[in-house]
């Protein structure tokens, strides 16, 4: 990430140096776009290295919500850096017209050429990377996830900067680069928006996927000392670790002992089925394990561990 880093503030500087030169507003835009990018590889940066400390008293279930955190700012940034400062520019160029004279739109070509080729090779690799992660439907990472659409944008926006000034370039209308402008600024807002809403429903307590939910609820109904699982509510923790809270209901008949025994070993099935599962809460109706007061049973702690 270190190395995307670099790239992506050198990347900037170029984008910069080349839209001051020619004057090109969709150029500018590109350089504020490559600006939030390095800024959100910092936040991402952060992110992995907060997100990994263990738990303690004062956060008893770990430091994994970090990750939901940073990338939400990383949205906020894409979105305050790049998009308004890409809407900006779009109707800058509307209002005042733009230069005739392209002689820096060469050198402003090659930047755009040699920032699609470095975009481009960097979103091969996210992309690889999300396809060892099972494809986008079970990627739970908020960093890889936001890496794979901030590469996905540079490559669309950088596209879109170079149609602007070619078509600037050709017919001497402004409107062109300033449209591009104004569409890389929609573009970044639109992933801003995704990305943030995401972030948000992670950080307010996300449920577990749909599948993880039915096979702990399978397991727990096939416990033959149970009589019925009155509720169960699962939150992810982090991009690999689940909260498990379940209300069950127990066979008659069982005495405290017993309770204790089902409850632990019910819970170390729960850990060996659902390896996210790091936090296991169960709760007992049944008479009888309510009598067992602040045994092992009703506590929130892993069976097993």
């Amino acid at each position: 990430m270190l190395v995307a880093l670099a790239a992506n503030l050198v990347i900037a500087v170029a984008k910069a140096v080349g839209g001051l030169l020619a004057g090109s507003p969709a150029l500018l835009s590109e350089a504020a776009h490559s600006v939030a990018d390095s800024l959100n590889e910092i936040f991402l940066l952060a992110a992995l290295r907060r997100s990994r400390r263990p738990a303690d008293r004062r956060h008893p279930f770990g430091y994994g919500k970090e990750r939901f955190f940073w990338s939400l700012l990383a949205a906020v940034g894409i979105f305050v850096m790049g998009g308004c400062f890409s809407f900006f520019q779009g109707v800058e160029a509307l209002r005042t017209g733009g230069e005739e004279e392209f002689g820096g739109y060469a050198a402003g070509l090659t930047v755009l050429g040699v920032a699609l080729l470095a975009e481009g090779a960097s979103l091969v690799r996210a992309l690889y990377q999300v396809r060892r992660q099972g494809g986008v439907a079970r990627l739970r990472d908020p960093a890889l996830r936001t890496v794979v659409a901030e590469d996905g944008t540079a490559v669309l926006g950088v596209l879109l900067a170079a149609a602007g000034m070619v078509l600037h370039m050709v017919t001497g209308q402004v409107v062109w680069e300033a449209c591009a402008s104004l569409a890389i600024g929609a573009l970044l807002v639109y992933v801003a928006y995704g990305l943030g809403r995401e972030a948000r429903d992670q950080l307010i307590g996300e449920a577990a996927d749909v599948e993880t939910d039915r096979r702990i609820h399978a397991l727990l109904a096939a416990q033959p000392e149970l009589d019925s699982v009155e509720a169960l509510f699962t939150m992810k923790t982090g991009i690999d670790s689940v909260l498990v809270a379940a209300r069950v209901d127990l066979v008659p008949g069982l005495d405290s002992e017993h309770v204790e025994k089902v409850a632990v070993r019910i819970k170390r099935s729960i850990a060996e089925a659902v390896a996210e599962a790091d936090q296991i809460f169960l709760d007992v109706t049944d008479r009888l394990a309510q009598e067992a007061g602040e045994s092992p049973a009703a506590t929130g702690e892993r069976g097993g561990a």
